[in-house]
C-alpha cells in the first residue's frame, strides 16, 4: 500500500512539473547549460593559427674571419673581444645575417573554399612573414590581400582549395544575453575554446566600428579569431579586450561580422578599402548644447567647423549646425556619423538634415572620399574698439567689431570678438579672444546687433551663446548669478 502511495507521488510531482515548465517556458531553459561540443566540431576546423616573422639584419662586428655565435659567446660571458686587424679592402665589407625572428601570433578563420582568410590588421601589421596553420597541422606560407587598420580587418590568402569556410551569421539578431563562443589561440594555445555571453551591443569605444560586448574570455591570441553563435554561424571578429593586467577581465569586443564583410570585400577586390568623407569636425551633443540650442533633448553631431572647399561647405553646413540624420538614418550620437558616411560610396549624392537655429533643414551633400584633416587656426589681430553696451557688461562680456581679414580667415559673415570674459561669462567657459554668432538662438552679425540681442536677455534667465574658437564651433550657457 505504501509503495503505491509512494509511486502516485511521484507520478503526480513528474506531472506537476511538467506542467510548469509548460506555462513557463523560461524554466525549461535553465534546466540545463548550453552544449558546444557540435559547435566546437562544426566550426572548429575553419579556424586557424597565424604566426607572423620579422626579418632582422645583423652584422659581425668581428668581420668575416668570426661569425655571430662567437661574438655572443664573448659577449655572454662577459670576455674581452679579441682585436682584430681591419680587414683589408681584398676582404670586402663586414658580413649581413638576415635572421627571421617571430614577431606574434594571432588567429583567423576560413572564409572560402579557396584559402581565402579573415584576421585582425594589427595580428599582420609590419610583417616581413605570415604563416598559416590549419587545424589538421598544416602549414601554409600566406600572401596579404590587404589590411585596413581603421577598422582592424585584414584579409590573407593560402594556396588550398576544399577548405572548410565558416557560415556568416545576422547580426541583427543577435541579442544581449545570447550565449556565444569563441575560438582561438590565446598565448599561441591553438585550437582553444571560450565562452560567455553577449554583455552589449554596439558598443562605442572610439574607434570608427560599434563594437559586440561580450563576457568571453579573449586574451593575447585570439585576437582575429571568430566569435560564434549558437547556431555555429560567425558573428564577430574577436578583436580588443579591456584589461589591467594584459589578460581576460570578462569585457572583450568583438568587430561586427556585417562591417567587417564589407571592408573585407573591398580588400578583396581593391585592395583597399574606400571611404566617404563630408569634411566636419564634429562633437557630442552634451544636455547643454542641446539646452542652448533649443533642441530638446541630447542627439545628433555637433558640427564644429567645415573644412574649406568640402562637400559639406559646398552643400552650405556651418559651423554650429547640429546634424540629426544622414540619408534618412537617425544620427543618435555623434560617433553615428563617421559611420554613415564612410559607409556611403564616394560620389553619391546624399541628404543631410540639420538643425540650425531652432528650424530644420535638409542639404544635399556630394561624398568625397576620405582624406587626411587639415588643421585649424586661431583668429589674430583682434581690434580693440567698439566695446559693447553695459547690459553685455552685466553678463561679464566685452567685445569688439571683427575686421573683413579676420571674418574671411575664420570664413564667417559676421560675428563680435570677445575681448574680456569675466564673472559669470568665465564661468560658461569663454573667453578672450572667441567669437559669439548668436545670443539666444538669433544671429549677431555686428556690435550693434550684439548689444540689441543682449538687451532683450533677461537676467533672471539663463542665455544660450553660440560661439567660435579658432575653428570650432560649439554652445555655452551663461547662467545668471544665483
Amino acid at each position: 500500500m505504501k509503495t503505491h502511495s509512494h509511486t502516485a507521488s511521484l507520478v503526480w510531482l513528474a506531472a506537476l512539473l511538467w506542467s510548469l515548465c509548460a506555462a513557463f517556458p523560461a524554466l525549461a531553459q535553465v534546466r540545463t547549460l548550453p552544449d558546444f561540443t557540435e559547435l566546437v566540431e562544426q566550426v572548429g576546423p575553419s579556424v586557424v593559427n597565424i604566426r607572423t616573422m620579422a626579418k632582422i639584419s645583423r652584422s659581425s662586428p668581428l668581420g668575416p674571419e668570426y661569425d655571430q655565435d662567437m661574438f655572443e659567446f664573448f659577449r655572454h660571458f662577459g670576455l674581452p673581444v679579441p682585436a682584430l686587424p681591419r680587414p683589408s679592402p681584398r676582404q670586402g665589407p663586414q658580413r649581413r645575417q638576415d635572421e627571421e625572428q617571430p614577431r606574434g601570433v594571432g588567429s583567423g578563420f576560413i572564409i572560402s573554399a579557396d584559402g581565402v582568410i579573415m584576421t585582425n590588421a594589427h595580428v599582420i601589421d609590419d610583417a616581413d612573414e605570415v604563416y598559416v596553420t590549419l587545424p589538421d597541422k598544416r602549414e601554409f606560407k600566406a600572401r596579404v590581400v590587404g589590411a585596413d587598420k581603421r577598422t582592424d580587418v585584414a584579409v590573407v590568402k593560402i594556396d588550398a582549395s576544399g577548405l572548410p569556410a565558416v557560415r556568416i551569421g545576422d547580426v541583427g539578431r543577435l541579442k544581449v544575453g545570447e550565449w556565444v563562443m569563441a575560438i582561438g589561440s590565446p598565448f599561441g594555445l591553438d585550437n582553444t575554446v571560450t565562452a560567455g555571453i553577449v554583455s552589449a551591443k554596439q558598443r562605442d569605444t572610439g574607434d570608427y566600428l560599434p563594437f559586440i560586448q561580450t563576457d568571453v574570455a579573449i586574451n593575447p591570441g585570439n585576437s582575429g579569431g571568430p566569435l560564434i553563435n549558437m547556431r555555429g554561424e560567425v558573428v564577430g571578429i574577436n578583436s580588443q579586450i579591456y584589461s589591467r593586467s594584459g589578460g581576460s577581465m570578462g569585457i572583450s569586443f568583438s568587430i561586427p561580422i556585417d562591417e567587417a564583410m564589407r571592408v573585407s570585400d573591398q580588400l578583396r577586390q581593391h585592395g583597399r578599402v574606400s571611404r566617404g568623407r563630408m569634411g566636419v569636425q564634429i562633437d557630442q551633443v552634451s544636455k547643454d548644447v542641446a539646452e542652448s540650442a533649443g533642441l530638446g533633448k541630447p542627439q545628433g553631431a555637433l558640427v564644429r567647423s567645415v573644412e574649406e572647399d568640402s562637400p559639406a561647405d559646398k552643400a552650405g553646413v556651418e559651423a554650429g549646425d547640429i546634424i540629426l540624420r544622414f540619408d534618412g538614418k537617425p544620427v543618435d550620437k555623434a560617433s553615428d556619423l563617421p559611420r554613415l558616411v564612410g559607409g556611403t560610396k564616394p560620389g553619391t549624392r546624399s541628404t543631410v538634415t540639420v538643425f540650425r537655429r531652432g528650424t530644420t533643414r535638409d542639404l544635399r551633400v556630394t561624398i568625397a572620399e576620405a582624406e587626411s584633416d587639415k588643421g585649424s587656426s586661431r583668429p589674430s589681430d583682434r581690434p580693440r574698439s567698439s566695446k559693447g553696451s553695459n547690459a553685455a557688461e552685466k553678463w561679464g562680456l566685452e567685445v569688439s567689431e571683427l575686421t573683413d581679414a579676420q571674418k574671411q580667415e575664420l570664413r564667417i559673415k559676421g560675428g563680435v570678438m570677445i575681448d574680456a570674459a569675466t564673472d559669470a561669462a568665465a564661468q560658461a567657459g569663454l573667453r578672450e579672444g572667441d567669437v559669439i554668432l548668436a545670443i539666444n538662438n538669433t544671429s549677431v552679425s555686428n556690435v550693434r546687433e550684439f548689444d540689441a540681442a543682449m538687451v532683450k536677455a533677461q537676467a533672471s534667465r539663463p542665455l544660450p551663446v553660440f560661439f567660435r574658437r579658432g575653428n570650432w564651433a560649439q554652445y555655452t550657457v551663461i547662467r545668471p548669478a544665483r
